[in-house]
């Protein structure tokens, strides 16, 4: 049987992410020592605000859902074998503490808490919180997406590509394949801008102030508040094969978001274009 949270159970979700955010890390904001920050990878930021966070979430989570489990991003860090987690048939909670952490550490307030309930392999509710912004956007499944209680749309299908505004990920995170898919959708005349953090990107297009988005990384914690928000304001999501993103990995790449499915599939095919190969420019490709 899927997990249900009740309305009172929802609700107690939202304030308590606002409040782990309001205790544990803005008070940290623009106030970190040298010593709160490190590196994870080349370029990829952890901060005690981030681990705090996540363990403070996780146990108001499990005691909200007994049986539930966890999985979040700095657990996964230390431990990969926690994302096995995906693929069994407990309720998981899909947690990023600090959506942006780079955002957060070098003063910006871009930045937001992602919280989602999935179920095998089925998104049933989340939360993104920017505590600095003032937004809280939230969405169940079958429910509708809101955004500080008022209720979420997608932007209007495009009639083609051509100045289409598409958000990507920034130069630096790029693959060889990357700039190869990238470069062809240039050539399609695409209004491109390069995003600072998924979630609060998610939100945007959900609220149809961002029209389309390309995504070449999978992990679950960057996604999984975005994907069912945007599915609930009416979007589409489909990877390169034509198949819905998966939560548990394996996702061929990239996976295009978009408001409906003709556009997604568009945006995929320019992506797959060989060099000098002529794109159509029309909706309902495909």
């Amino acid at each position: 049987m899927a997990a249900v949270l009740s309305g009172p159970q929802l609700a107690f979700v939202t304030e308590e992410i606002r409040r782990v955010a309001g205790e544990l890390i803005v008070p940290r904001f623009g106030r970190l020592a040298e010593a709160d920050v490190l590196e994870k990878a080349p370029g990829d930021l952890v901060t005690i605000a981030d681990h705090d966070a996540e363990r403070a979430l996780g146990r108001l989570l499990l005691e909200l859902l007994p049986g539930s489990v966890v999985v979040g991003e700095e657990a996964v860090a230390a431990d990969p074998a926690v994302l096995d987690a995906l693929h069994g048939p407990a309720p998981v909670w899909i947690v990023d503490p600090i959506d942006g952490t780079e955002a957060f550490a070098t003063g910006s307030p871009r930045f937001a808490t992602l919280v989602a309930l999935a179920q095998g392999g089925r998104l049933l509710a989340s939360w993104t919180v920017a505590p600095l912004l003032e937004l809280t956007a939230t969405a169940v499944a079958g429910q509708g997406a809101y955004l500080n209680s008022q209720r979420l749309r997608v932007a209007r299908p495009p009639a083609g590509l051509r100045g289409l505004d598409v958000a990507l990920p920034q130069p630096r995170w790029w693959g060889a394949e990357d700039r190869r898919r990238f470069n062809a959708l240039f050539g399609t005349g695409i209004s491109p801008a390069f995003f600072d953090t998924s979630g609060l990107v998610y939100l945007e297009l959900a609220a149809g102030r961002r029209s389309a988005m390309l995504v070449n990384w999978e992990l679950p914690w960057d996604h999984a508040a975005g994907l069912l928000l945007h599915a609930e304001a009416g979007g589409h999501t489909e990877t390169a094969a034509g198949t819905p993103f998966d939560l548990a990995g394996g996702n061929p790449m990239p996976v295009a978001v978009a408001p409906d499915a003709a556009t997604a599939r568009q945006l995929l095919a320019a992506c797959s274009a060989q060099p000098g190969e002529p794109v159509e420019d029309h909706a309902g490709l495909g």
